[in-house]
C-alpha cells in the first residue's frame, strides 16, 4: 500500500537542504489522512481492558485479563500477557 502512495504523491523535496527524497510512512500518513493502524489497535485494546476491568473479579474474561499461565513457556523471550500489552498501550498513548 505504501508503494502506491510513494507513487501516487511522488518525491519530497527537503525545504532546508532542497534535496530530493523519497516520502517515509510518516509523511505519507500525514497527505493521505489515513489512521495509523497501530494506534487504532491501542485504542481498542485499551477500550476492551476498561470494559473487562469493570466487569468484576468473578467474571471469567477478567481472570484471563490478570491471570498468570502456569505452564512452562519455551527458550527465549518471554511472552507479553494480556495485561502486559495493556500497561504498554498506556505507555505508548500517555
Amino acid at each position: 500500500m505504501n508503494r502506491v502512495l510513494r507513487r501516487i504523491f511522488g518525491p519530497k523535496r527537503d525545504d532546508v537542504t532542497e534535496k530530493w527524497g523519497k516520502l517515509h510512512n510518516e509523511g505519507l500518513n500525514a497527505l493521505y489522512s489515513k489512521p495509523n493502524i497501530i494506534r487504532v489497535i491501542i485504542w481498542r485494546r485499551m477500550r476492551l481492558a476498561t470494559h473487562l476491568a469493570s466487569m468484576g473479579e468473578r467474571r471469567g474474561a477478567y481472570r484471563v485479563l490478570v491471570g498468570k499461565p502456569e505452564e512452562k513457556r519455551p527458550l527465549g523471550t518471554p511472552w507479553l500477557s494480556w495485561e502486559d500489552n495493556v500497561k504498554v498501550g498506556l505507555q505508548q498513548i500517555g
